[in-house]
Protein backbone atom coordinates (compact mmCIF):
# COMPACT_ATOMS: atom_id res chain seq x y z
CA UNK A 1 0.00 0.00 0.00
CA UNK A 2 2.76 2.13 1.20
CA UNK A 3 4.31 1.62 -2.87
CA UNK A 4 1.11 3.10 -4.03
CA UNK A 5 0.49 5.66 -1.76
CA UNK A 6 4.10 7.00 -2.73
CA UNK A 7 3.61 6.42 -6.86
CA UNK A 8 -0.20 8.43 -6.69
CA UNK A 9 1.64 11.41 -4.43
CA UNK A 10 4.16 10.91 -7.26
CA UNK A 11 1.05 11.11 -10.20
CA UNK A 12 0.00 14.48 -7.98
CA UNK A 13 2.79 16.00 -7.99
CA UNK A 14 3.31 15.77 -11.81
CA UNK A 15 -0.35 17.15 -11.85
CA UNK A 16 0.39 20.25 -9.58
CA UNK A 17 3.51 21.00 -11.66
CA UNK A 18 2.18 21.34 -14.99
CA UNK A 19 3.55 20.69 -18.11
CA UNK A 20 7.04 21.93 -17.42
CA UNK A 21 9.04 25.28 -16.50
CA UNK A 22 9.36 26.28 -20.07
CA UNK A 23 5.82 26.47 -19.97
CA UNK A 24 5.33 28.12 -17.38
CA UNK A 25 8.24 31.18 -17.94
CA UNK A 26 6.38 31.46 -21.09
CA UNK A 27 3.00 31.98 -19.34
CA UNK A 28 4.82 34.60 -16.94
CA UNK A 29 6.22 35.89 -20.43
CA UNK A 30 3.06 37.05 -21.21
CA UNK A 31 2.32 38.90 -18.06
CA UNK A 32 -0.21 35.90 -17.25
CA UNK A 33 -0.81 34.11 -14.09
CA UNK A 34 -0.66 29.96 -13.34
CA UNK A 35 -4.36 27.93 -13.88
CA UNK A 36 -3.64 27.25 -9.80
CA UNK A 37 -2.22 30.19 -9.17
CA UNK A 38 -5.51 31.47 -10.24
CA UNK A 39 -7.87 29.98 -8.73
CA UNK A 40 -5.90 30.02 -5.28
CA UNK A 41 -6.60 34.45 -5.80
CA UNK A 42 -10.20 33.55 -7.17
CA UNK A 43 -10.91 30.64 -3.31
CA UNK A 44 -10.72 30.85 0.43
CA UNK A 45 -7.28 29.65 0.87
CA UNK A 46 -7.09 25.65 0.55
CA UNK A 47 -10.32 25.24 0.46
CA UNK A 48 -10.16 23.97 -3.46
CA UNK A 49 -11.49 20.25 -4.50
CA UNK A 50 -10.44 19.19 -7.47
CA UNK A 51 -12.68 17.15 -9.74
CA UNK A 52 -10.86 14.24 -12.69
CA UNK A 53 -7.15 15.91 -12.06
CA UNK A 54 -5.80 12.12 -13.55
CA UNK A 55 -8.15 12.63 -16.82
CA UNK A 56 -6.35 12.54 -20.42
CA UNK A 57 -7.84 13.11 -23.53
CA UNK A 58 -8.29 9.43 -25.79
CA UNK A 59 -7.77 10.86 -29.57
CA UNK A 60 -4.86 9.37 -31.77
CA UNK A 61 -4.59 12.01 -34.79
CA UNK A 62 -1.67 14.37 -35.73
CA UNK A 63 0.35 13.43 -33.21
CA UNK A 64 -1.45 13.49 -30.23
CA UNK A 65 -1.17 9.98 -29.20
CA UNK A 66 2.30 10.93 -27.98
CA UNK A 67 1.04 13.87 -25.96
CA UNK A 68 -1.01 13.13 -22.96
CA UNK A 69 -0.70 15.39 -19.82
CA UNK A 70 -2.75 15.13 -17.20
CA UNK A 71 -5.78 17.29 -16.47
CA UNK A 72 -6.13 17.77 -20.38
CA UNK A 73 -5.63 21.79 -20.51
CA UNK A 74 -8.37 22.59 -17.46
CA UNK A 75 -8.27 22.67 -14.00
CA UNK A 76 -11.82 21.77 -12.90
CA UNK A 77 -13.66 21.52 -9.18
CA UNK A 78 -15.27 23.52 -6.54
CA UNK A 79 -14.14 25.31 -3.53
CA UNK A 80 -15.54 28.52 -1.47
CA UNK A 81 -15.37 32.19 -1.48
CA UNK A 82 -16.15 33.79 2.14
CA UNK A 83 -17.54 30.54 3.31
CA UNK A 84 -19.88 29.84 0.56
CA UNK A 85 -19.57 27.17 -2.24
CA UNK A 86 -18.21 27.87 -5.68
CA UNK A 87 -17.22 25.94 -8.76
CA UNK A 88 -14.86 26.41 -11.17
CA UNK A 89 -13.17 26.03 -14.51
CA UNK A 90 -9.71 26.55 -15.63
CA UNK A 91 -7.85 26.64 -18.79
CA UNK A 92 -4.05 25.78 -19.04
CA UNK A 93 -2.56 28.42 -22.02
CA UNK A 94 0.23 25.97 -20.71
CA UNK A 95 -0.79 22.45 -22.45
CA UNK A 96 -2.52 22.75 -25.79
CA UNK A 97 -2.95 26.38 -25.70
CA UNK A 98 -5.92 25.85 -23.35
CA UNK A 99 -7.82 24.70 -26.79
CA UNK A 100 -10.94 22.32 -26.15
CA UNK A 101 -11.08 18.57 -27.09
CA UNK A 102 -13.32 15.98 -26.20
CA UNK A 103 -12.00 14.89 -22.37
CA UNK A 104 -11.66 18.67 -21.99
CA UNK A 105 -15.41 19.61 -22.79
CA UNK A 106 -16.35 16.75 -20.72
CA UNK A 107 -14.60 18.11 -17.41
CA UNK A 108 -15.88 21.08 -18.19
CA UNK A 109 -19.86 19.62 -18.71
CA UNK A 110 -19.50 17.19 -15.63
CA UNK A 111 -18.51 20.77 -13.13
CA UNK A 112 -21.46 22.49 -14.57
CA UNK A 113 -23.76 19.98 -13.94
CA UNK A 114 -22.17 19.80 -10.47
CA UNK A 115 -23.14 23.37 -9.94
CA UNK A 116 -26.44 23.18 -10.94
CA UNK A 117 -27.06 20.14 -8.67
CA UNK A 118 -25.61 21.85 -6.17
CA UNK A 119 -27.50 25.51 -6.81
CA UNK A 120 -24.05 27.00 -6.30
CA UNK A 121 -21.87 29.64 -8.22
CA UNK A 122 -20.08 29.03 -11.32
CA UNK A 123 -16.96 30.83 -12.24
CA UNK A 124 -14.66 30.29 -15.44
CA UNK A 125 -11.42 31.60 -15.79
CA UNK A 126 -11.04 31.35 -19.47
CA UNK A 127 -7.78 31.47 -21.54
CA UNK A 128 -8.17 29.08 -24.38
CA UNK A 129 -7.22 28.95 -28.05
CA UNK A 130 -10.55 27.77 -29.05
CA UNK A 131 -11.02 24.30 -30.19
CA UNK A 132 -8.83 21.33 -30.34
CA UNK A 133 -8.27 21.09 -33.79
CA UNK A 134 -6.29 17.46 -34.21
CA UNK A 135 -10.03 16.69 -32.97
CA UNK A 136 -12.26 17.72 -35.14
CA UNK A 137 -15.58 17.97 -34.99
CA UNK A 138 -15.69 16.68 -31.74
CA UNK A 139 -14.53 19.61 -30.09
CA UNK A 140 -17.38 21.48 -31.47
CA UNK A 141 -20.07 19.33 -29.97
CA UNK A 142 -17.74 20.17 -26.87
CA UNK A 143 -18.77 23.88 -27.21
CA UNK A 144 -22.34 22.83 -28.02
CA UNK A 145 -22.66 20.74 -24.71
CA UNK A 146 -21.46 24.14 -23.00
CA UNK A 147 -23.86 26.42 -24.43
CA UNK A 148 -26.65 24.05 -23.41
CA UNK A 149 -25.74 23.76 -19.79
CA UNK A 150 -25.20 28.13 -20.06
CA UNK A 151 -28.53 28.01 -21.14
CA UNK A 152 -29.69 25.87 -18.61
CA UNK A 153 -28.12 27.19 -15.45
CA UNK A 154 -28.98 30.84 -16.44
CA UNK A 155 -31.49 32.18 -13.62
CA UNK A 156 -30.55 29.56 -11.54
CA UNK A 157 -27.50 29.86 -10.63
CA UNK A 158 -25.03 32.87 -11.48
CA UNK A 159 -22.31 32.34 -13.88
CA UNK A 160 -19.55 34.43 -14.31
CA UNK A 161 -17.08 34.50 -16.93
CA UNK A 162 -13.37 36.30 -16.71
CA UNK A 163 -11.12 36.10 -19.32
CA UNK A 164 -7.42 36.06 -18.49
CA UNK A 165 -6.32 35.61 -22.31
CA UNK A 166 -8.03 35.06 -25.71
CA UNK A 167 -11.02 33.71 -26.67
CA UNK A 168 -11.79 33.28 -30.65
CA UNK A 169 -14.83 31.99 -32.34
CA UNK A 170 -17.52 29.92 -31.14
CA UNK A 171 -16.05 29.68 -27.77
CA UNK A 172 -16.98 33.47 -27.45
CA UNK A 173 -20.65 32.85 -26.89
CA UNK A 174 -20.26 31.29 -23.99
CA UNK A 175 -19.09 34.10 -21.91
CA UNK A 176 -21.86 36.04 -23.63
CA UNK A 177 -24.63 33.45 -21.96
CA UNK A 178 -23.23 34.32 -18.73
CA UNK A 179 -24.29 36.65 -16.17
CA UNK A 180 -21.11 38.31 -16.16
CA UNK A 181 -17.40 38.94 -18.30
CA UNK A 182 -14.54 40.46 -16.54
CA UNK A 183 -11.60 41.16 -18.76
CA UNK A 184 -8.04 42.05 -18.36
CA UNK A 185 -6.39 44.71 -20.20
CA UNK A 186 -3.61 44.00 -22.79
CA UNK A 187 -3.83 40.06 -21.96
CA UNK A 188 -7.24 39.18 -22.34
CA UNK A 189 -9.83 39.54 -25.88
CA UNK A 190 -12.32 38.27 -27.42
CA UNK A 191 -13.45 38.04 -30.83
CA UNK A 192 -15.51 35.76 -33.34
CA UNK A 193 -13.68 36.02 -36.41
CA UNK A 194 -9.78 37.23 -35.56
CA UNK A 195 -7.71 40.33 -37.02
CA UNK A 196 -5.91 38.11 -40.31
CA UNK A 197 -9.15 37.38 -41.14
CA UNK A 198 -10.82 40.93 -40.98
CA UNK A 199 -8.16 41.73 -42.98
CA UNK A 200 -8.55 39.01 -45.50
CA UNK A 201 -12.25 40.13 -46.27
CA UNK A 202 -12.73 43.37 -45.17
CA UNK A 203 -9.42 45.22 -45.90
CA UNK A 204 -9.38 46.56 -42.19
CA UNK A 205 -6.55 46.81 -40.24
CA UNK A 206 -6.23 46.29 -36.50
CA UNK A 207 -4.28 45.01 -33.56
CA UNK A 208 -6.31 41.74 -31.23
CA UNK A 209 -6.73 44.25 -28.24
CA UNK A 210 -8.03 47.17 -31.25
CA UNK A 211 -10.56 44.21 -32.27
CA UNK A 212 -11.57 42.74 -29.33
CA UNK A 213 -9.73 43.82 -26.28
CA UNK A 214 -10.99 44.65 -22.43
CA UNK A 215 -11.73 48.24 -23.45
CA UNK A 216 -13.55 47.59 -26.62
CA UNK A 217 -15.89 45.78 -25.28
CA UNK A 218 -16.16 47.97 -21.95
CA UNK A 219 -16.69 50.79 -23.97
CA UNK A 220 -18.00 49.93 -27.15
CA UNK A 221 -19.39 46.46 -27.83
CA UNK A 222 -20.99 46.03 -23.89
CA UNK A 223 -19.78 42.66 -24.13
CA UNK A 224 -17.42 42.98 -20.94
CA UNK A 225 -19.40 44.30 -17.59
CA UNK A 226 -15.87 44.52 -15.66
CA UNK A 227 -12.30 45.70 -16.86
CA UNK A 228 -9.31 45.47 -15.12
CA UNK A 229 -5.31 46.51 -15.39
CA UNK A 230 -4.09 42.95 -13.65
CA UNK A 231 -5.80 39.54 -12.52
CA UNK A 232 -5.23 40.00 -9.02
CA UNK A 233 -7.37 43.04 -8.88
CA UNK A 234 -10.04 41.24 -11.58
CA UNK A 235 -9.94 38.26 -9.36
CA UNK A 236 -10.66 40.18 -6.17
CA UNK A 237 -13.61 42.28 -7.28
CA UNK A 238 -14.82 38.52 -8.93
CA UNK A 239 -14.79 37.42 -5.43
CA UNK A 240 -16.77 41.16 -4.10
CA UNK A 241 -19.27 40.34 -6.43
CA UNK A 242 -19.84 36.71 -5.46
CA UNK A 243 -20.63 38.28 -2.07
CA UNK A 244 -23.77 40.17 -3.56
CA UNK A 245 -25.23 37.62 -5.21
CA UNK A 246 -26.99 34.60 -3.55
CA UNK A 247 -25.82 31.16 -4.55
CA UNK A 248 -28.58 30.71 -6.39
CA UNK A 249 -32.10 31.84 -7.57
CA UNK A 250 -34.00 30.03 -4.11
CA UNK A 251 -31.93 31.94 -1.68
CA UNK A 252 -31.62 35.78 -0.86
CA UNK A 253 -28.43 37.33 -1.34
CA UNK A 254 -26.09 37.24 1.66
CA UNK A 255 -26.90 40.13 4.23
CA UNK A 256 -24.13 41.82 6.17
CA UNK A 257 -24.45 44.04 9.16
CA UNK A 258 -24.76 47.84 8.54
CA UNK A 259 -23.36 49.89 10.59
CA UNK A 260 -24.72 52.77 8.57
CA UNK A 261 -27.55 54.44 10.64
CA UNK A 262 -30.58 53.61 9.02
CA UNK A 263 -32.04 56.92 9.92
CA UNK A 264 -28.83 58.71 8.84
CA UNK A 265 -30.12 62.52 7.94
CA UNK A 266 -28.78 62.91 3.60
CA UNK A 267 -28.85 66.66 4.10
CA UNK A 268 -25.96 67.03 1.44
CA UNK A 269 -28.61 65.96 -1.07
CA UNK A 270 -30.21 69.18 -1.00
CA UNK A 271 -26.92 70.47 -2.40
CA UNK A 272 -26.10 67.61 -4.55
CA UNK A 273 -29.16 67.88 -7.19
CA UNK A 274 -30.20 71.21 -8.95
CA UNK A 275 -33.75 72.45 -8.78
CA UNK A 276 -33.18 73.88 -12.59
CA UNK A 277 -34.04 70.67 -14.79
CA UNK A 278 -31.63 71.41 -17.25
CA UNK A 279 -28.33 71.50 -14.96
CA UNK A 280 -26.30 68.56 -14.89
CA UNK A 281 -25.14 66.89 -12.12
CA UNK A 282 -23.09 63.52 -11.17
CA UNK A 283 -26.09 60.71 -10.09
CA UNK A 284 -23.18 58.75 -8.81
CA UNK A 285 -22.94 61.14 -5.74
CA UNK A 286 -26.43 60.79 -5.07
CA UNK A 287 -26.16 56.70 -4.79
CA UNK A 288 -22.96 57.24 -2.76
CA UNK A 289 -25.07 59.71 0.12
CA UNK A 290 -27.93 57.18 -0.36
CA UNK A 291 -26.48 53.82 0.23
CA UNK A 292 -24.83 51.75 3.13
CA UNK A 293 -21.31 53.26 3.74
CA UNK A 294 -21.55 55.11 0.33
CA UNK A 295 -20.44 51.53 -1.52
CA UNK A 296 -21.71 49.89 -4.46
CA UNK A 297 -20.35 47.93 -7.25
CA UNK A 298 -21.44 49.54 -10.81
CA UNK A 299 -22.23 47.00 -13.64
CA UNK A 300 -20.99 48.03 -17.37
CA UNK A 301 -19.33 51.43 -15.58
CA UNK A 302 -18.28 52.60 -18.78
CA UNK A 303 -20.91 51.37 -21.22
CA UNK A 304 -24.31 53.69 -22.09
CA UNK A 305 -23.05 56.09 -19.57
CA UNK A 306 -26.30 57.83 -19.30
CA UNK A 307 -27.65 55.30 -17.15
CA UNK A 308 -25.97 53.58 -14.12
CA UNK A 309 -26.74 49.89 -13.07
CA UNK A 310 -25.11 49.06 -9.44
CA UNK A 311 -25.44 46.51 -6.36
CA UNK A 312 -25.97 48.21 -3.33
CA UNK A 313 -26.49 47.60 0.26
CA UNK A 314 -29.01 49.26 2.12
CA UNK A 315 -29.32 48.35 5.98
CA UNK A 316 -27.02 45.66 4.89
CA UNK A 317 -29.25 44.15 2.50
CA UNK A 318 -28.67 44.00 -1.46
CA UNK A 319 -30.36 45.88 -3.97
CA UNK A 320 -29.90 46.99 -7.36
CA UNK A 321 -29.53 50.62 -8.37
CA UNK A 322 -30.96 51.49 -12.01
CA UNK A 323 -30.45 55.10 -12.25
CA UNK A 324 -30.54 58.05 -14.69
CA UNK A 325 -27.38 60.06 -15.06
CA UNK A 326 -27.47 63.32 -16.06
CA UNK A 327 -23.91 64.12 -16.42
CA UNK A 328 -24.27 62.01 -19.75
CA UNK A 329 -26.37 62.91 -22.61
CA UNK A 330 -28.74 64.31 -20.20
CA UNK A 331 -29.52 61.41 -18.73
CA UNK A 332 -32.05 60.03 -21.71
CA UNK A 333 -32.51 56.63 -22.97
CA UNK A 334 -31.23 55.52 -25.89
CA UNK A 335 -30.67 52.23 -27.62
CA UNK A 336 -27.50 51.35 -25.58
CA UNK A 337 -28.85 52.59 -21.83
CA UNK A 338 -32.25 50.22 -22.53
CA UNK A 339 -30.41 47.25 -23.08
CA UNK A 340 -28.11 48.00 -20.48
CA UNK A 341 -30.86 48.03 -17.82
CA UNK A 342 -33.14 45.86 -19.01
CA UNK A 343 -30.55 43.31 -18.98
CA UNK A 344 -29.50 44.39 -15.25
CA UNK A 345 -33.21 44.38 -14.44
CA UNK A 346 -33.53 41.17 -15.76
CA UNK A 347 -30.64 40.01 -13.64
CA UNK A 348 -31.96 41.23 -10.54
CA UNK A 349 -35.10 39.63 -10.52
CA UNK A 350 -34.03 35.91 -11.51
CA UNK A 351 -32.20 36.25 -8.18
CA UNK A 352 -34.29 37.77 -5.85
CA UNK A 353 -32.79 41.55 -5.50
CA UNK A 354 -34.94 44.52 -5.01
CA UNK A 355 -34.72 47.16 -7.53
CA UNK A 356 -34.63 50.81 -6.67
CA UNK A 357 -34.82 53.17 -9.53
CA UNK A 358 -33.78 57.08 -9.38
CA UNK A 359 -35.50 59.24 -11.99
CA UNK A 360 -34.29 62.27 -13.37
CA UNK A 361 -34.86 61.24 -17.51
CA UNK A 362 -36.01 63.82 -20.35
CA UNK A 363 -37.20 61.45 -22.31
CA UNK A 364 -35.87 58.93 -25.14
CA UNK A 365 -32.75 60.04 -27.63
CA UNK A 366 -34.67 61.71 -30.62
CA UNK A 367 -32.91 61.25 -34.15
CA UNK A 368 -32.19 59.23 -37.02
CA UNK A 369 -29.88 56.58 -36.24
CA UNK A 370 -31.83 55.96 -33.21
CA UNK A 371 -35.24 55.41 -34.95
CA UNK A 372 -33.66 53.41 -37.71
CA UNK A 373 -31.51 51.46 -34.98
CA UNK A 374 -34.71 50.25 -33.31
CA UNK A 375 -35.22 52.19 -30.37
CA UNK A 376 -39.08 51.04 -30.24
CA UNK A 377 -38.21 46.83 -30.00
CA UNK A 378 -35.00 47.93 -27.72
CA UNK A 379 -36.73 50.46 -25.32
CA UNK A 380 -39.67 47.85 -25.48
CA UNK A 381 -36.35 45.53 -24.03
CA UNK A 382 -36.48 47.46 -20.88
CA UNK A 383 -40.19 47.80 -20.35
CA UNK A 384 -40.63 44.21 -20.62
CA UNK A 385 -38.03 43.30 -18.14
CA UNK A 386 -39.47 46.06 -15.34
CA UNK A 387 -42.83 44.40 -16.27
CA UNK A 388 -41.88 40.90 -16.34
CA UNK A 389 -40.18 41.75 -12.15
CA UNK A 390 -41.82 39.86 -9.53
CA UNK A 391 -39.08 41.12 -7.02
CA UNK A 392 -39.54 44.43 -4.46
CA UNK A 393 -39.37 47.43 -6.42
CA UNK A 394 -39.18 50.92 -5.75
CA UNK A 395 -39.08 53.83 -7.89
CA UNK A 396 -37.96 57.79 -6.86
CA UNK A 397 -38.40 60.94 -9.02
CA UNK A 398 -36.00 63.09 -8.29
CA UNK A 399 -36.41 66.13 -10.99
CA UNK A 400 -37.82 65.23 -14.86
CA UNK A 401 -39.68 62.14 -16.22
CA UNK A 402 -41.29 62.99 -19.25
CA UNK A 403 -43.39 61.16 -21.89
CA UNK A 404 -42.72 57.38 -22.71
CA UNK A 405 -39.52 57.11 -20.26
CA UNK A 406 -41.10 57.96 -17.33
CA UNK A 407 -43.61 55.12 -18.16
CA UNK A 408 -40.65 52.36 -18.93
CA UNK A 409 -38.43 53.64 -16.18
CA UNK A 410 -40.61 51.63 -13.10
CA UNK A 411 -43.46 53.83 -13.12
CA UNK A 412 -46.16 52.97 -10.64
CA UNK A 413 -48.81 52.07 -13.78
CA UNK A 414 -46.13 49.30 -14.91
CA UNK A 415 -45.97 47.68 -11.26
CA UNK A 416 -43.40 49.59 -9.38
CA UNK A 417 -44.59 48.75 -5.74
CA UNK A 418 -43.70 52.07 -4.11
CA UNK A 419 -43.42 55.33 -6.03
CA UNK A 420 -41.83 58.28 -4.34
CA UNK A 421 -41.27 61.70 -5.49
CA UNK A 422 -39.01 64.63 -4.15
CA UNK A 423 -40.53 68.26 -4.20
CA UNK A 424 -38.69 69.16 -7.21
CA UNK A 425 -40.37 66.36 -9.46
CA UNK A 426 -41.81 67.52 -12.79
CA UNK A 427 -43.42 64.57 -14.10
CA UNK A 428 -45.47 65.32 -17.65
CA UNK A 429 -46.17 64.55 -21.31
CA UNK A 430 -42.87 66.45 -22.06
CA UNK A 431 -41.23 69.80 -20.86
CA UNK A 432 -43.51 73.17 -20.55
CA UNK A 433 -41.72 74.65 -23.28
CA UNK A 434 -42.58 71.97 -26.29
CA UNK A 435 -46.09 71.52 -24.49
CA UNK A 436 -46.67 75.28 -24.57
CA UNK A 437 -45.81 75.28 -28.31
CA UNK A 438 -47.89 72.47 -28.94
CA UNK A 439 -51.06 73.81 -26.92
CA UNK A 440 -50.71 77.47 -27.22
CA UNK A 441 -49.19 77.65 -30.93
CA UNK A 442 -51.84 79.65 -32.44
CA UNK A 443 -52.05 82.09 -29.19
CA UNK A 444 -48.28 82.46 -29.39
CA UNK A 445 -48.50 83.29 -33.13
CA UNK A 446 -50.74 85.75 -32.89
CA UNK A 447 -49.83 87.65 -29.90
CA UNK A 448 -48.11 90.96 -30.31
CA UNK A 449 -45.07 89.81 -28.70
CA UNK A 450 -44.96 86.14 -29.37
CA UNK A 451 -42.05 85.94 -26.67
CA UNK A 452 -43.46 86.83 -23.94
CA UNK A 453 -46.76 84.88 -25.00
CA UNK A 454 -44.61 81.96 -25.06
CA UNK A 455 -43.39 82.32 -21.43
CA UNK A 456 -46.70 83.11 -20.02
CA UNK A 457 -47.83 79.93 -21.22
CA UNK A 458 -45.09 77.98 -20.03
CA UNK A 459 -45.82 79.47 -16.85
CA UNK A 460 -49.13 78.32 -16.80
CA UNK A 461 -48.49 74.64 -18.05
CA UNK A 462 -46.19 74.69 -15.42
CA UNK A 463 -48.66 75.77 -12.21
CA UNK A 464 -51.41 73.72 -14.10
CA UNK A 465 -50.01 70.48 -15.03
CA UNK A 466 -45.93 70.25 -13.77
CA UNK A 467 -46.33 71.66 -10.13
CA UNK A 468 -44.80 68.48 -7.36
CA UNK A 469 -47.72 67.64 -6.16
CA UNK A 470 -50.16 67.13 -9.44
CA UNK A 471 -48.88 63.34 -9.51
CA UNK A 472 -49.58 62.84 -5.65
CA UNK A 473 -52.87 64.50 -5.58
CA UNK A 474 -54.20 62.12 -8.57
CA UNK A 475 -52.31 58.76 -6.52
CA UNK A 476 -49.58 58.32 -9.18
CA UNK A 477 -46.74 58.60 -6.25
CA UNK A 478 -47.96 57.45 -3.20
CA UNK A 479 -45.79 60.64 -1.50
CA UNK A 480 -44.18 63.69 -1.98
CA UNK A 481 -40.66 62.94 0.44
CA UNK A 482 -38.23 65.34 1.82
CA UNK A 483 -34.67 64.49 0.13
CA UNK A 484 -32.90 64.27 3.67
CA UNK A 485 -35.11 61.10 4.39
CA UNK A 486 -34.45 59.46 1.29
CA UNK A 487 -32.46 56.58 3.05
CA UNK A 488 -34.35 55.99 5.76
CA UNK A 489 -37.91 55.95 3.23
CA UNK A 490 -36.59 53.52 0.98
CA UNK A 491 -35.22 51.09 3.74
CA UNK A 492 -38.87 51.49 5.45
CA UNK A 493 -40.48 50.56 2.34
CA UNK A 494 -37.86 47.35 1.74
CA UNK A 495 -38.56 45.92 5.19
CA UNK A 496 -42.29 46.00 4.34
CA UNK A 497 -41.81 44.68 1.30
CA UNK A 498 -39.39 42.21 2.12
CA UNK A 499 -42.03 38.76 1.93
CA UNK A 500 -43.61 39.63 -1.33
CA UNK A 501 -45.23 37.09 -3.62
CA UNK A 502 -46.17 37.67 -6.91
CA UNK A 503 -48.02 34.58 -9.18
CA UNK A 504 -46.42 34.60 -12.31
CA UNK A 505 -49.19 33.48 -15.21
CA UNK A 506 -49.02 30.01 -16.43
CA UNK A 507 -46.90 29.96 -19.23
CA UNK A 508 -44.23 28.20 -20.74
CA UNK A 509 -42.36 31.06 -21.09
CA UNK A 510 -42.36 35.35 -22.39
CA UNK A 511 -41.40 36.31 -25.79
CA UNK A 512 -39.70 39.35 -25.04
CA UNK A 513 -38.76 42.19 -27.71
CA UNK A 514 -35.68 41.59 -29.37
Amino acid sequence: MRLHVAELADIRERVLAGPGEPATAAQKAKGKLTVRERIDLLLDEGSFREVEPLRRHRATSFGLEAKKPYTDGVVTGWGTVEGRTVFVYAHDFRIFGGALGEAHATKIHKIMDMAIAAGAPLVSLNDGAGARIQEGVTALAGYGGIFQRNTKASGVIPQISVMLGPCAGGAAYSPALTDFVFMVRETSQMFITGPDVVRAVTGEEITQNGLGGADVHAETSGVAHFAYDDEETCLEEVRYLLSMLPSNNRENPPAHDCDDPLDRSGVALLDLVPVDGNRPYDMHQVIEEIVDDGDYLEVHERWARNIICALARLDGKVVGIVANQPQALAGVLDIEASEKAARFVQMCDAFNIPIVTLLDVPGFLPGVDQEHGGIIRHGAKLLYAYCNATVPRISLILRKAYGGAYIVMDSQSIGADLTYAWPTNEIAVMGAEGAANVIFRRQIAAAEDPEAMRARMVKEYKAELMHPYYAAERGLVDDVIDPTETRQVLIAGLAMLANKHADRPARKHGNPPQ
